[in-house]
């Protein structure tokens, strides 16, 4: 009916005043009515919506518009802040090409092919079959039943379900997780580590992004000089400076050392602590590790010197561990900062604060559409965390379809359970794989002139260094862009290989990188980095005669 009405009061605007009376109006919608009956209800509202549509109409014709009450006059400044590198304008102009392509477009290639996010499944990664079915058992039981499915698969959606009001996956949990997968996450913690973990320190999250903001907002206070200071490693994943924008705290950028695969420097903390306590103070260190973009993986003296330096200058730790199963050289291996900070001593395990995150997006499932995640936060404050709560409370409960994914991914099925062989196959067939890819992408790019890349000794990523000639720069900074954005637009545009500008990450003046995962097929990142290289060759004689 109202949109009956909506067309009978656009055609009384247009001018037909003598057809559409408010009363031949409410007989024609809803039947003749009896004078002794009185107005209806009906009409009075069409005699409103009439009249305000007249003056809506009114200011038009009078060149008058009603003013928006958002506009980016009116934008909160700090969204205006906000840069998400990864989903930036190379993935938008990647999308404009790729539509271009489907309604029969040429362009010198066939397909786009994206290196630019770690999105495993959109590469074309296979999901790990067990935790499908776990899955689809807690949001379909009547499977339960089926001779399809295996007993172990099976026992693990009952006992999720239990944890489920309803034993539904459709209901709300509590803001912290369903309870069973807190302990399953807190028993995962202490296999690994050989460390204590208590699941009332557990909390479920919307992927690992939304622990990180939560634990930011908590952190985030004061003004000016107090306000707080939020050191983030440069490269960096773009989640971390774009909250920090979000928050309008202060980034305090701490480089990594490039020339040493990416380690953490402890004098290059000190340096960037002392330079920041000028103007804001510094309360939280954030680590990745493995690294994102730069795929480096942290020695345990590294991060035994970071424990320390965050104990003497009284910082909040935040460690994204979220590719700790992605460790694919072979004289690296993946320490939590938990456990080093419990080997380091009583006197640091029961005092540094320490909030550590972990996801179903990487590893080897690569479900980043399930949204599951854990963070596990030891030494807050009893009052603070009793706020945690509140805020978590705020958004109700993480995704019961990612908890139920995470549960999966910290209890496997173990070697005397039927999917054991299954599982173990599909896991090492995947990371294995990733390990080749890795070494691949790096001899590949280290025999390009000009590329240089460190060792993809985890994660899902390669950051190589790129040498732009002096007159691209001078192009690139005519057309008001980083260097770096050119040359990834014109490979782009020219060979249809999408990755990320360095300088969305963060950079060493003068240094130039792009991002690119290492997640499409073996045959397909042959094809991507054989693009690259071609390209690479030609941009160079492109510029270099022009000096």
């Amino acid at each position: 009916m109202y949109r009956l009405q909506l067309l009978a009061a656009r055609s009384l605007i247009a001018g037909a005043l003598d057809q559409f009376t408010p009363l031949t109006l409410t007989s024609s919608l809803t039947g003749v009515r009896h004078k002794s009956q009185g107005p209806s209800v009906e009409k009075y509202g069409q005699m409103r919506f009439s009249t305000a549509e007249a003056k809506v109409s009114a200011g038009r014709l009078d060149g008058k518009m009603r003013e928006k009450s958002l506009t980016m006059d009116t934008l909160n400044p700090q969204v205006k802040a906000v840069e998400y590198a990864v989903r930036g304008p190379i993935v938008i102009k990647a999308g404009e090409i790729e539509r271009c392509l489907e309604e029969g477009g040429t362009k010198p290639f066939s397909e786009v092919i994206k290196a630019n996010i770690g999105d495993a499944h959109a590469m074309g990664q296979q999901p790990i079959t067990f935790l499908r079915q776990v899955v689809a058992l807690c949001t379909f039981p009547e499977l339960i039943d089926s001779p399809s499915f295996p007993e172990d698969a099976k026992w693990r959606a009952r006992r999720i379900l239990q944890g489920c009001g309803g034993y539904s996956l459709g209901s709300y949990s509590a803001s912290q997780g369903i309870e069973y997968i807190r302990k399953d996450i807190a028993a995962f913690i202490e296999q690994r580590d050989g460390v204590p973990s208590n699941w009332e320190n557990i909390y479920l999250t919307t992927g690992a992004s939304d622990g990180i903001m939560t634990i930011l907002r908590l952190l985030v206070s004061g003004k000016d000089s107090s306000r707080t200071g939020v050191m983030i490693p440069i490269p960096q994943y773009p989640l971390y400076s774009a909250a920090i924008s979000e928050m309008d705290a202060v980034q305090v950028n701490y480089y990594l050392d490039e020339d040493n695969c990416w380690a953490l420097d402890i004098n290059e903390l000190y340096r960037a602590y002392q330079a920041a306590k000028q103007h804001c103070q510094p309360r939280v260190i954030c680590i990745i590790n493995p690294g994102n973009p730069t795929g480096q993986v942290q020695s345990k003296k590294c991060i035994e010197e970071v424990l320390h330096f965050a104990y003497e200058e009284n910082l909040f730790v935040m460690s994204d561990e979220v590719y700790q199963e992605n460790v694919y050289a072979p004289d690296c291996q993946f320490h939590s900062f938990k456990k080093v900070l419990y080997e380091m001593g009583p006197e640091y395990f029961n005092s540094v604060e320490l909030a550590s995150f972990h996801s179903t997006s990487k590893g080897y499932t690569g479900e980043c559409g399930f949204r599951g995640g854990y963070m596990e936060v030891i030494n807050m404050d009893s009052e603070v965390k009793i706020q945690l709560v509140k805020l978590l409370s705020v958004r109700l409960c993480p995704p019961l379809a990612g908890q139920a994914a995470m549960d999966v991914i910290v209890n496997p099925p173990q070697p005397d359970e039927p999917s054991f062989k299954q599982f173990h196959q599909e896991k090492s067939s995947v990371l294995g794989a990733l390990a080749e890819k890795a070494k691949l992408t790096e001899q590949i790019l280290n025999a390009v002139p000009g590329i240089k890349c460190n060792p993809v000794q985890g994660a899902m990523y390669a950051f190589p260094r790129i040498f732009i000639p002096p007159k691209a720069v001078e192009e690139a900074k005519a057309l008001g862009m980083q260097p770096d954005m050119l040359y990834c637009l014109r490979l782009l545009e020219e060979k249809g290989i999408c990755v990320v500008p360095g300088s969305g990450f963060g950079q060493k003046d003068g240094t130039y990188h792009f991002r690119m995962t290492i997640l499409p097929s073996t045959e397909k990142l042959k094809v991507l980095l054989g693009k690259v290289r071609d390209f690479h060759i030609s941009f160079l004689k492109e510029y270099s005669a022009l000096e």
